[in-house]
């Protein structure tokens, strides 16, 4: 399985650029490699940018190699100046330390750390980063540093083209690097990965265990996830797309990639899919014999969402996606999952104990449509639905032994127009 890695990867695009390949090939067939990818704890949770680099691990893992997860608790005091245009704001170090936490609990949702003889480990760079002095680490460190170097960095260059980088941010390479050495020395790890925006901080930590210990170690990098309109990876209207599901929901994250456009799917079924390549191929060509169908749309969106969250709860969302379209019984579904399918919709909101309005001003409501006048000619045609039950007459209006779970209803027009009623 090792000795296939990399084609594999290859044939993913999962490869950005690599220091030797065929030294890097020779290491990986001849035994288990130790290797490491960094998350700076910038947020409260990872996001699903985060989950190209982190599914790259998990395959590294599955073919025999020994994973290290290092979460950032000191490089992320500091902030990554890669792909920014501006300073970060500086969390307190109580926040860092409390996300660092949450970053090893969800890595744990796709790296196995308990079992086998290559059980992943966590790291945290604050502990051998905060007990070096200032000094020591100037004269440790700093020294093997070229100003020049530095400044040639893309992640430097471009912020100094953009108005400046602090001094603290133009650190971060050197920190990274100091990273490398470390769990060089400490682990025999000979192996980073990354998103190629840090080829240039990985390759500094190449060049300080080549200075500093007379080493060898490899750089392996990542593309980055672009779609193909343009638009950035992983944001919706309503922001970036979490793996705490707190942040996200289940439900919103399965939509999130239900939504996917056909362009991206071949792209995203190779990145992101575990399945072999032939069942990936038969799934891009269902994208172009019947893409209204979107089986690969429905086929990642379920492999990663119980693979995120749970298979459990990915049958409670598809459950849901399909009962608010009349293909399964909405008062089946639990509160909590209704609750973040009809948050995904146009809303209205109703005062307990104020008298419900008839279905056309409700519907008037939400912003549906744009007149009752236009609600009642649904109605007179048929397409009025609450709750997925077909009503009839204009004045109809719900009663409280419509409500399901005692606060929703949910409104249809036709076959796909939804919205959603909740009593406050």
């Amino acid at each position: 399985m090792t000795s296939q890695l990399l084609a594999d990867l290859e044939w993913r695009g999962l490869i950005a650029q690599t220091t030797d390949r065929e030294a890097l090939t020779k290491d990986l067939n001849s035994k288990p490699v130790k290797f490491y990818i960094g998350f700076d704890p910038t947020a409260p949770s990872l996001h699903v940018g985060n989950l190209v680099v982190i599914l790259v691990m998990r395959r590294f893992q599955l073919a025999g190699h020994l994973p290290i997860a290092l979460v950032g608790g000191a490089t992320g005091l500091v902030g990554d100046p890669s792909g920014r245009n501006e300073e970060r704001t500086l969390n307190d170090e109580s926040v860092v330390l409390q996300w660092v936490g949450n970053i090893h609990n969800q890595l744990s949702k796709f790296l196995d750390f308990k079992s086998g003889k290559n059980a992943a480990v966590m790291a945290n760079n604050l502990d051998w980063t905060k007990p070096v002095s200032a000094l020591e680490f100037l004269r440790d460190i700093g020294k093997h540093f070229s100003v020049n170097q530095m400044l040639a960095k893309d992640s430097v260059s471009s912020r100094l083209e953009s108005g400046g980088i602090s001094y603290t941010e133009f650190s971060y390479q050197v920190l990274q690097a100091f990273d490398y050495l470390e769990l060089y020395r400490r682990d025999n790890c000979k192996l980073q990965l990354g998103g190629s925006d840090q080829w240039g901080n990985i390759v500094a930590g190449l060049d300080l265990i080549r200075k500093v210990e007379g080493g060898s170690a490899h750089a392996f990098t990542i593309p980055l996830m672009a779609k193909s309109d343009g638009s950035k990876f992983g944001k919706t209207a309503g922001g970036s797309v979490w793996l705490d599901a707190e942040m996200t929901s289940p439900y919103a994250f399965y939509q999130f990639w239900i939504n996917t456009d056909d362009a991206d799917v071949e792209k995203y079924l190779k990145v992101f899919s575990f399945k072999d390549h032939a069942e990936i191929e038969r799934l891009i060509e269902t994208v172009k014999v019947n893409p209204g169908a979107r089986e690969a749309q429905r086929d990642i969106a379920r492999e990663l969402t119980s693979l995120v969250h749970g298979s459990d709860e990915c049958e409670k969302v598809e459950a849901a996606s399909k009962a608010l379209f009349g293909q399964g019984e909405l008062k089946e579904l639990d509160e909590k999952t209704l609750a973040a399918a009809l948050s995904q919709l146009p809303k209205v909101s109703i005062n307990k104990g104020d008298v419900i309005p008839t279905w056309v001003d409700l519907l008037t409501a939400t912003g549906v449509v744009d007149s009752k006048s236009a609600a009642r000619r649904i109605v007179k045609e048929n397409g009025a639905y609450l709750n997925n039950e077909k009503i009839v007459g204009e004045d109809f209006a719900p009663t409280k032994e419509n409500l399901i779970h005692g606060r929703f209803l949910v409104l249809r027009k036709g076959k796909r127009d939804l919205a959603s009623v909740e009593i406050v």
